[in-house]
């Protein structure tokens, strides 16, 4: 049976469907009444489940903090579970268009949430329309399930699964292809200032995304200029330097990207942290970031740098801010899928204290592990390579958090593929259009293969 040619007729709907999703900013903000996680995730869902109404499903909004379309009978639930949140976007941090406005050129489409994860979800819909199309009948029901905070804590996917339960089998379209078997582990801590000569500091748009800009208030001739401007060019950091009144203004540009690969982008915070330290700022929480924290991604300064035969520990910087005199910022651990969070922990002991600042730990999860030959991994695996004759690359272990870790009996599965970067968590976020339905072609394999299990 050719997939294709049915997915193809749905090309402009999903365009337009996506388009009219980026136009919404899910961004996590204030709780209103109706909206757990403010008005633009609330939003965005109302939107996504009016289209999915549209096309004959049964829809259902579990408050605003989920909602889900479904299709077929049964006891058993496929699930395919994506998110209509959003991390931040600011054109004025470096993006060519709006972020909020899907623009296309040459076949690729630009926008906040085009690959993470709205594009997932349209490609989807399609998947669902696809299967009624075929006739296949279906005596498992399956749906299209949309949580509205994956990026700020995955709080609406638990709000689903404490009113509908686990899914027989799923996949999260919010990963890799040819599937994700693995993610490992989270350390969420916070580090905090003892004293400072910094009059303020500000930087970072989210926890687990690199950060892009940090900006710096220090008093004048505090520092060597010279120095200073010669270890940024040395080490092709954008900055700039002002001075306002007996203060100096310092701002550094870096190159943001998923703290789950942090070593693919440029911290501004920790550069600037150590370039001020080679300039001769002496600085108690200067000295202690760049003691614990400085350049490496590996969490080295913390002690805890480890590995598996899966992957090595990562760690992120994300977020600094000041608050009555107090230095804050966000450290995001992701730790190989055979440890625990208890043995992370206690090789960072020793290592989270000195008279510059502190790190405190403030949230644990554990790694999520299936075996790459179970049922459910082996069906995915099989629709991505039938669909895309790719039999060489084989399934993965990320350093990403998903929707996989907070409903059962689910992998991550797409929506990236191999050897693509989408700009995720990054400006300029983008697609190819021929890639969301080559996307939407899987998927409809996916649950072909799922429905036979």
């Amino acid at each position: 049976m050719e997939i294709r040619p049915l997915v193809e007729k749905y090309r402009e709907e999903l365009v337009e469907r996506l388009s009219a999703l980026v136009a919404i900013n899910s961004v996590r903000s204030e709780t209103l009444p109706d909206a757990p996680f403010g008005s633009g995730p609330r939003d965005a869902l109302v939107a996504a489940l009016q289209m999915l109404e549209s096309d004959g499903f049964h829809t259902v909004n579990l408050d605003n903090y989920a909602g889900y379309a479904e299709m077929g009978e049964g006891s058993d639930v496929l699930g395919m579970i994506g998110h209509l949140d959003i991390v931040p976007a600011d054109k004025a941090d470096g993006w060519d268009t709006d972020p909020f406005e899907a623009v296309i050129k040459d076949g690729v489409i630009y926008g906040r949430g085009v690959s993470d994860d709205k594009g997932a979800v349209v490609a989807c819909m399609v998947a669902m329309k696809v299967l009624r199309d075929i006739g296949f009948p279906l005596r498992k029901r399956i749906r299209l399930i949309m949580g509205t905070n994956e990026e700020s804590g995955s709080l609406g996917l638990k709000y689903y699964v404490e009113k509908e339960g686990d899914v027989t089998y799923g996949f999260t379209p919010d990963g890799d292809f040819p599937g994700v078997y693995g993610e490992k582990g989270m350390i969420g801590a916070v580090y905090r200032s003892k004293n400072t000569c910094i009059q303020d500091i500000e930087g970072g748009m989210a926890g687990n995304v690199v950060c892009g800009r940090c900006r710096v208030k220090l008093p004048r001739n505090c520092y060597s200029g010279k120095r200073l401007r010669e270890y940024f060019d040395q080490n092709n950091i954008d900055y700039l330097i002002e001075e306002e009144g007996d203060s100096s203004l310092i701002t550094v540009f870096g190159v943001p990207a998923h703290a789950s690969t942090p070593e693919l982008g440029v911290n501004a915070i920790s550069n600037l942290m150590v370039g001020l330290k080679e300039a001769g700022f002496q600085d108690p929480f200067v000295e202690f970031y760049c003691t614990h924290f400085g350049l490496t991604t590996d969490g080295s300064g913390l002690g805890c740098n480890c590995k598996d035969e899966y992957g090595a520990l990562t760690e992120n910087n994300g977020m600094i801010w000041m608050k009555d005199g107090v230095i804050e910022g966000t450290v995001d651990i992701r730790y190989p899928v055979t440890m625990t969070a208890k043995k992370v922990i206690r090789l960072m002991e020793g290592y989270l204290e000195d008279e510059g600042g502190s790190v405190e730990i403030t949230r644990t999860s554990e790694p999520l592990f299936y075996s790459p030959n179970s049922p459910l991994v082996s069906s995915l695996v099989k629709a991505y390579r039938d669909v895309t004759g790719d039999t060489e690359t084989e399934p993965m272990t990320i350093g990403g958090g998903t929707y996989a870790k907070s409903i059962g009996n689910t992998i991550a599965f797409g929506c990236a593929f191999p050897g693509r970067d989408y700009h995720i968590h990054n400006t300029n976020e983008f697609c190819e259009i021929d890639e969301l339905m080559k996307q939407a072609e899987i998927y409809v394999q996916a649950l072909l293969n799922l429905l036979e299990l």
